[in-house]
């Protein structure tokens, strides 16, 4: 949380590779590293990314949780399911995971997303580490995963 951006950068830069299917039926939860303040304040710190495998691959989206603190992972809900955003599909870059946006509808703008994703210990994917790029662009927003449960729902496409 006390990191600067290039201490960021250099927690990516170091991390480990992730094995793809070690990350099929996770839940993670998600905080928001190295935005200003106001702009944690008008979007979100905390979120949800929860991963599945089907047909077509590794992919996954996002869950807009209640900013209730770190320790509460209290999803919204809309029409008694839980709010997800940000579809995305999962290559593997070798050396890093790539979180990739673009199966988003051409209107939404997460659809620019690409997210690299590195392990922060070797052999183990219960912290993960990524940063948001908009195409190749480098965005000052990074974020860290823990893993903390199992798929619980599969939104309808």
């Amino acid at each position: 949380m006390d990191l600067d951006r290039a201490e960021l950068r250099e927690r990516l830069q170091e991390g480990f590779p992730i094995e793809p299917k070690a990350l099929d039926g996770s839940r993670y939860l998600g905080v928001s590293l190295g935005l200003p303040a106001l702009v944690d304040r008008l979007a979100w710190k905390t979120f949800e990314k929860v991963f599945s495998r089907d047909d077509s691959g590794l992919h996954g989206w996002n869950v807009r949780l209640k900013q209730r603190g770190f320790q509460v992972a209290e999803p919204m809900i809309r029409a008694g399911k839980p709010l997800t955003f940000g579809r995305f599909r999962v290559r593997d870059e070798g050396h890093r995971l790539m979180l990739d946006y673009s199966i988003n509808p051409w209107w939404d703008p997460s659809r620019h997303l690409r997210d690299p994703l590195v392990a922060l210990h070797e052999d183990s994917v219960e912290w993960l580490f990524g940063r948001s790029l908009i195409g190749s662009w480098a965005t000052p927003s990074y974020f860290v995963l823990q893993r903390f449960g199992a798929l619980e729902y599969v939104p309808a496409n």
